[in-house]
């Protein structure tokens, strides 16, 4: 969210507007760069991919949270770059209004940093999320400047997370480490792999289907060669 919109001023707003209590559309301005939007979808196709037989869960980018119906509109939302709520359904939604989802907030929640929002991210959003949220795991990540840094909430307070030797912070919710990897930050299984986009599964797949036709090429270019020298190939594999 760009700065002017989380300073947005409320003095027309009277103290007691009600939001309303349903069928709210997200209210975030678009990605401050290409880059940006590359990251978030990035980190959502891999975790779609990597959990595509789970229906206990809701990740999304740039979306609202709606998190109060009794005090001022623009002081009670806020978009995450990213954010995954568990032990929810799978659905499609508008927005992420909390009064309507079981008073849930997210469990993991990310903030790609810009020049216009690294302060409020670092600052004002990650007491919010920490005091009221209450969210479990929160990661910021700069994709210009490559600065990552994560925290887990432990008796009430954010404390930070320590990388591993590959510079990997875990994330306790997701069960998965997020780490930098060409520039953009990705997950890791436990064991350290790379989680994939559907893509470079395809790609993989693609590439182990020629090595396997070049080897058999390879066998074939043999027996005839060894046909042509009277040499049964059988008797050689």
């Amino acid at each position: 969210m760009t700065l002017a919109k989380e300073l947005e001023t409320t003095q027309d707003i009277a103290e007691d507007v009600i939001v309303p209590p349903g069928d709210l559309y997200s209210d975030e301005p678009p990605f401050e760069s290409k880059l940006h939007l590359e990251q978030i979808m990035l980190l959502l196709k891999c975790l779609k991919w990597l959990w595509r037989d789970r229906n206990d869960f809701y990740a999304a980018g740039n979306l609202t949270i709606y998190y109060s119906q009794n005090k001022r509109k623009t002081e009670h939302f806020r978009g995450p770059d990213f954010f995954v709520v568990l032990d929810t359904e799978r659905k499609t939604r508008k927005s992420w209004v909390v009064w309507e989802e079981d008073g849930k907030y997210p469990h993991v929640i990310l903030e790609i940093l810009s020049e216009s929002t690294a302060n409020i991210d670092r600052d004002l959003k990650k007491n919010l999320y920490q005091n009221t949220f209450r969210t479990p795991d929160y990661f910021w990540f700069d994709p210009y400047t490559l600065e990552f840094a994560g925290f887990h909430l432990l008796d009430g307070k954010y404390q930070p997370l320590e990388p591993n030797n590959q510079g990997h912070l875990w994330s306790q919710q997701l069960e998965l480490y997020l780490g930098i990897y060409q520039g953009l930050l990705r997950f890791f299984t436990p064991e350290g792999e790379l989680v994939p986009t559907p893509e470079e599964v395809a790609e993989l797949a693609e590439y182990e289907r020629q090595q396997k036709e070049i080897a058999q090429q390879k066998v074939e270019k043999l027996a005839a060669k060894l046909r042509e020298l009277n040499i049964d190939p059988d008797t050689i594999y």
